[in-house]
């Protein structure tokens, strides 16, 4: 890589963990109404584990592993309701999962599962192009302002990139 892609990818990688911050927050507020019944630490982790699987992630120290193994099923399920209970998380999401495509195969990494995992969930918006790292920071800054994640005072990382 040249130094115009280290200096991107932190900035990049920083954008795809805002975002699944914020989608973590609209999907635990989603498990909470969709079932009331369940315990709120029990909530806290099936969607936690849902965020991990979306992105590809399989935690590899306890308790987290064993609740994603034992849970399979639930998570999976919830991640089938997104395309229908919270399809304006498809945009976003369509976009983080891309940007961290984009970022794993600049660092040598095939990622492309994640992709089509959300291709079949339906989740994926196939129609909307890639985004320009500019324009993805700006959907990152306005979801994260939005969902209380990040404040409008809050050091853009947009800047960080025009100046690179």
């Amino acid at each position: 890589m040249d130094g115009a892609f280290d200096k991107l990818l932190p900035i990049l990688r920083e954008g795809v963990d805002v975002m699944k911050m914020v989608i973590f927050k609209h999907l635990k507020e989603y498990v909470r109404q969709s079932r009331p019944m369940m315990p709120p630490d029990e909530a806290l982790r099936l969607t936690g584990a849902a965020v991990n699987e979306l992105f590809g992630h399989m935690p590899a120290e306890e308790p987290h592993l064993s609740f994603a193994l034992r849970h399979a099923d639930c998570i999976q399920r919830l991640l089938e309701e997104i395309p229908v209970n919270l399809s304006p998380l498809k945009v976003p999401i369509t976009d983080a999962l891309r940007m961290q495509c984009l970022c794993d195969r600049l660092e040598g990494k095939d990622s492309m599962n994640v992709l089509k995992q959300a291709q079949r969930l339906g989740i994926l918006v196939l129609e909307r192009e890639v985004p320009l790292p500019a324009s993805f920071m700006s959907l990152v800054r306005s979801w994260g302002v939005a969902s209380g994640i990040l404040t409008a005072s809050t050091p853009a990382s947009t800047q960080n990139l025009q100046k690179s």
